[in-house]
Formats: C-alpha cells, sequence, structure tokens
C-alpha cells in the first residue's frame, strides 16, 4: 500500500508522463496513429485514432478509440476501447473491448501510448485467433472477401454520425 506522501506526488508523476508522452507523439512520425487529450481539463481521457496498416484488409479505414488512463499510470495499463465500430477477431464489437496482452497481463511501464497504438495497428492486420473476442470475424478470418463484407456492413467512417445498421455493403 503507498503512504500518503507518494499517494499525493503520484497524480503529479502520472500528469508528467502523460504531458511527455503527449510530446513524444505530437512529435512522431509514425504513420496512421494520433492521440491526445479530450479537453485540456482532463490529462487522464484522451482521444486516439488508428488508421488500418497498408496492404491489410483495414487500409483506408480509420479507427477512433477511447484512452482512459489509471492514477497509478504507467504502472497499470490504459484502458482502451474501440469507439468506431470495428469488426476484428479481437475487438468485441457491441463495446469496443480489446483482447491484447499487452493492456492486460503483459502490461509493463516501459509501454507508452505510442507503443500501445502501434501494437493496436499491427493487430488489425494480424489479429490472435487463438483467443478471439469475435468468433464470428475469427471464423470469418481465413475467406478475406466474406470478411470484408462483414467488416463494411459494421463499419461507420470517422465523419459519419450515422449508426451503421441500414448501411449497404
Amino acid at each position: 500500500m503507498a503512504t500518503t506522501t507518494a499517494a499525493a506526488e503520484a497524480p503529479g508523476s502520472v500528469t508528467k508522463r502523460l504531458s511527455n508522452e503527449l510530446m513524444t507523439l505530437m512529435m512522431s512520425s509514425s504513420p496512421g496513429i494520433s492521440a491526445f487529450p479530450k479537453s485540456d481539463s482532463n490529462l487522464f481521457d484522451w482521444a486516439g485514432t488508428i488508421e488500418g496498416p497498408t496492404g491489410t484488409i483495414y487500409e483506408g479505414l480509420a479507427f477512433r478509440m477511447s484512452i482512459s488512463f489509471p492514477s497509478n499510470y504507467p504502472y497499470a495499463a490504459p484502458t482502451i476501447k474501440f469507439d468506431t465500430p470495428c469488426y476484428h477477431p479481437n475487438v468485441d464489437l457491441a463495446t469496443g473491448a480489446i483482447c491484447l496482452d499487452i493492456l492486460q497481463d503483459k502490461w509493463s511501464a516501459v509501454y507508452s501510448v505510442q507503443t500501445v497504438l502501434l501494437s493496436l495497428q499491427s493487430l488489425l492486420g494480424e489479429p490472435n485467433n487463438a483467443s478471439p473476442l469475435n468468433t464470428d470475424a475469427a471464423n470469418t478470418w481465413s475467406s478475406p472477401k466474406e470478411y470484408k463484407e462483414r467488416l463494411m456492413k459494421n463499419y461507420r467512417p470517422l465523419n459519419d454520425d450515422k449508426p451503421p445498421a441500414g448501411k449497404k455493403i
């Protein structure tokens, strides 16, 4: 259990770490990823964007995400979920929850927002079908044409505020 002094100092060190990570992301040349605080008043609640990697079924698509940092970050993983519907074996289509080991039991304080977003971007093209949250997507992955149809049926472009239900393929 943390002492009161350490607990009182923790928010400042987390704020400093998040500020540094934000600056690193802004200066980064990593293509297809971005993240920033949703408001100037709360450094613990971010919006992120991931573009589908070139050469994958997700190429040309962009996904918005919510990133919430715990008060003991980086010693505990952030909570990240897809806000844009994402048909993927490792993403729960209904909730946006993500099954990725580095966001659960393999988390390390050496990870940053940038490394996590790059891992998620990579996951889009290389799912872990052995640990699916969406079994339909995992079962369809080996049939690219059918997979792409289901992906596009559920996808909603970032500038589209309408729900995906009635969207034509």
